[in-house]
């Protein structure tokens, strides 16, 4: 079963960067197909960017576009969110998901494996 940890959370300003990646054990990552969700307090879970397992295919919730940049090294076993011009609005528990279908996809019941989160805090 793959396990799931993610790392580079943290208390950032506005209009700042941070890189968070997500990395594997237990099994490889370079079939499933990958993604980053973010839930806020009191919201619902929202999609935020997937990749595919070839890292061909990436796509990202219009709220993010232009400013996050998804990746993957399969050699590494990770997968990486590089969130720049950050807002306060990004603020929320950032997790990333595997699923077995490889390709790129967007809904959150499509993944079957999950990680416990990072924080991340855009000041104002």
């Amino acid at each position: 079963q793959v396990r799931l940890v993610e790392s580079g959370g943290g208390l950032v300003q506005a209009g700042g960067s941070l890189r968070l990646s997500c990395a594997a054990s237990g099994g490889t990552l370079r079939t499933y197909g990958m993604g980053w969700f973010r839930q806020a307090p009191g919201k619902e879970r929202e999609f935020v960017a997937t990749i595919s397992r070839s890292g061909g295919t990436t796509y990202y919730a219009d709220s993010v576009k232009g400013r996050f940049t998804i990746s993957r090294d399969n050699a590494k076993n990770t997968v990486d969110l590089q969130m720049n011009s950050l807002k306060p609005e990004d603020t929320a528990v950032y997790s990333c998901a595997a699923r077995w279908d490889g390709s790129a996809w967007y809904a959150s019941h499509e993944y079957s494996y999950w990680g416990q989160g990072t924080q991340v805090t855009v000041s104002s």
